[in-house]
């Protein structure tokens, strides 16, 4: 089997940002497609599938290992890592495909058929009053999620402000997050996202002022190049301390579990590398019995991709949802993203478990993406 293009196809969400995909074509009449959203600059991204398709033609797409190694760049950055990313999960759905196989039996088999989710409403809520995020966590709460994720601190985007006092900066994001659990209640997990805004003697302050809120994470609160500042809040404030969204390779997990600098490590698919990189970097934190929850605002695909390799992991958390950006996002994928009770339903299908909707991919489908026509084996 050979690798005959590779292409980007890439569907309209919202304001927030779209979904990239990268398709992958062989001359088997198989097409693998992994997810490549949010890499800052999908004009970048694309530009880097279009390299890809230049170096990879006639290459076997199942040789996976080697095709890693061949492409990675100890310091490639963000968009290349994301585009990287996307081709191995495609090269993944390939493999699987060719052997009529869900990638979780490729590793080991699962131990979990249904994947605990959290709803991050964030990308959800524009009514960013107390209400309006209140409004939405119940709403999610009340289709079946159990646990749920807001980012509240919209003001604490400059760094000339207020730290402490009655005026401090952080006041307001306190109050959304009150307003938050009270209005779900106690029985339904709460965690806080702070988007790397604050410094370590900030961040212990807010820890602090948190405490009675019963949060299940409190996620980045300092940036996650500053790991000896983490593991100060870690040791200072009661909750559980989450991190490392945008690090890329096993090797970049390092401070968070060799030296486990934080609870919970926040992997992500579409930038650490890939699926198989995504294993590694888990297999690692049970070093040092560090928790794993992917990082996930994005689409279903890298939903479905995230969750053929978490259900082999014993030191799976849960897994990151984009509660409520679009009403059409189950229908992308053929089978539909099935979601019950605040789980995702593992696919038991080959590959990575679905193929893209084309009526659905068509309806929103961004005109100036240059994809290969691929409906006869990439749809379904």
């Amino acid at each position: 089997m050979k690798i005959r293009s590779i292409s980007t196809l890439i569907v309209h969400v919202n304001h927030r940002g779209d979904w990239v995909h990268v398709v992958v074509e062989t001359d088997a009449g198989i097409a693998g497609v992994g997810e490549a959203s949010h890499s800052s600059n999908d004009a970048l991204c694309v530009a880097a599938v279009e390299q890809f398709d230049r170096q990879l033609q006639g290459e076997d797409p199942r040789q996976i290992a080697r095709i890693r190694q061949m492409l990675r760049k100890k310091d490639g950055g963000r968009v290349y890592n994301t585009a990287l990313s996307g081709l191995e999960q495609a090269l993944w759905d390939v493999l699987g495909q060719s052997l009529g196989a869900p990638l979780h039996a490729l590793f080991g088999g699962a131990v979990r058929e249904r994947i605990r989710l959290y709803a991050n409403i964030n990308r959800h809520v524009v009514d960013r009053s107390p209400e309006g995020f209140a409004r939405a966590a119940r709403q999610a709460a009340d289709e079946g999620f159990t646990a749920i994720k807001m980012a509240p601190f919209d003001e604490l985007r400059h760094p000339y402000r207020y730290r402490t006092g009655p005026l401090a900066d952080w006041r307001p994001g306190v109050e959304r997050v009150r307003a938050t659990r009270k209005a779900i209640g106690d029985e339904i997990e709460l965690a806080v996202d702070c988007h790397s805004r604050m410094e370590v003697s900030e961040a212990v302050v807010v820890g602090q002022e948190l405490a009675d809120v019963n949060l299940f994470w409190y996620e980045e609160p300092v940036a996650h190049t500053d790991a000896e500042g983490l593991a100060a809040v870690a040791g200072l404030v009661p909750q559980p301390i989450a991190s490392a969204e945008s690090v890329y390779g096993v090797e970049g997990f390092r401070p968070f579990t060799a030296d486990r600098c934080v609870d919970v490590i926040m992997p992500d698919v579409k930038h650490c590398g890939g699926i198989l990189e995504l294993n590694e970097i888990a297999a690692t934190a049970r070093l040092r019995q560090v928790l794993v929850a992917p990082h996930n605002p994005a689409g279903p695909l890298s939903t479905a991709a995230t969750a053929q390799a978490a259900a082999s992991w014993p030191n799976f958390y849960i897994l990151e949802y984009a509660w409520g950006e679009v009403d059409w996002r189950a229908e992308l994928l053929s089978p539909p993203e099935r979601i019950e009770d605040g789980h995702l339903v593992l696919s038991q299908e080959p590959g990575l478990g679905h193929r893209l909707n084309q009526g659905t991919v068509e309806t929103h489908r961004v005109s100036s993406a240059a994809a290969t026509d691929s409906s006869k084996v990439l749809f379904g």
